[in-house]
């Protein structure tokens, strides 16, 4: 009977119990729902920041690949007029070392030292204006070092120092190279007697003589002329062609009187008479 009494309120109390777990539940998914909004809120805070440093930093980086863009444009322009003016003091200084009576060979190493500092200048210019990639920049390819021709003069030399040094093809190379790359140069004849002087050396007198014809041919007004017809005259020589060797010194002398080549071919037609 007394059981029956408390039944009622047992079940009361159960019923509480559960009412306020289903509160509880709910108070706690709010927190979380608030707390969601809150990370979301804080997040898109953050990308804002970012993308806002993200715009800084592009553009102090833009400002700084202008700044050295217009640093490269200006040391190029500074190294042009330095070039521009030290090629013109040289040129200078060449014309007062002709004047003043300076050896050949002298001026011939000045001016091959001239133009070699000039193509290092301009080199060297070419080079700063090529901006090398970016560290960890896979997609671009730093340029190969820029590499100039060199100049007439310094070919020149090098095919001299060959022929000293008994390098006939290493001396041919340098010389055809001086044809190709600087035909209008007054090194021409000359690079072409040199030719004609390396065959000559091999013992290669049909190529040789050749070569010293059409040095004639083509520049008879020449310095170099004269003394490419005295040295056909010897190549003719020994070779055993008497008659056109003794032909080509006479052509010597009367072409080209007051010569040191005149006076050699004279002295040759003295030592050797025609036959009788």
């Amino acid at each position: 009977m007394q059981l029956r009494h408390f039944a009622p309120a047992a079940l009361i109390v159960a019923s509480s119990a559960c009412f306020a777990t289903r509160n509880d539940v709910r108070i706690l998914q709010e927190d979380i729902h608030s707390l969601r909004a809150l990370q979301i809120r804080a997040d898109s805070a953050r990308t804002r920041q970012l993308a806002d440093m993200s715009v800084s930093l592009n553009n102090t980086l833009g400002s700084v690949k202008d700044s050295v863009r217009d640093l490269g444009v200006r040391l190029t322009t500074f190294q042009g007029a330095t070039r521009q003016e030290f090629y013109s003091m040289g040129q200078q200084l060449l014309q007062l070392g002709e004047r003043l009576g300076q050896s050949q060979a002298a001026m011939q190493n000045f001016r091959a030292d001239l133009e070699e500092r000039n193509r290092q200048f301009v080199e060297q210019a070419v080079r700063s204006t090529v901006p090398p990639p970016a560290p960890g920049d896979t997609t671009k390819v730093a340029a190969p070092p820029a590499r100039l021709t060199e100049g007439p003069n310094v070919l020149y030399q090098i095919g001299r120092d060959q022929l000293m040094n008994n390098s006939w093809s290493a001396a041919r190379e340098a010389f055809n190279q001086l044809l190709t790359q600087h035909p209008t140069s007054d090194r021409v004849p000359e690079a072409m007697a040199g030719i004609a002087d390396s065959y000559d050396a091999e013992g290669n007198f049909t190529q040789g003589d050749s070569v010293y014809r059409a040095v004639v041919a083509k520049y008879p007004s020449t310095k170099v002329a004269p003394t490419a017809l005295y040295k056909l005259g010897l190549s003719l020589e020994r070779q055993k062609k008497r008659a056109e060797a003794r032909t080509t010194m006479q052509q010597v002398v009367r072409n080209y009187p007051g010569t040191d080549e005149s006076t050699l071919a004279t002295e040759w037609l003295a030592n050797k008479p025609p036959p009788s």
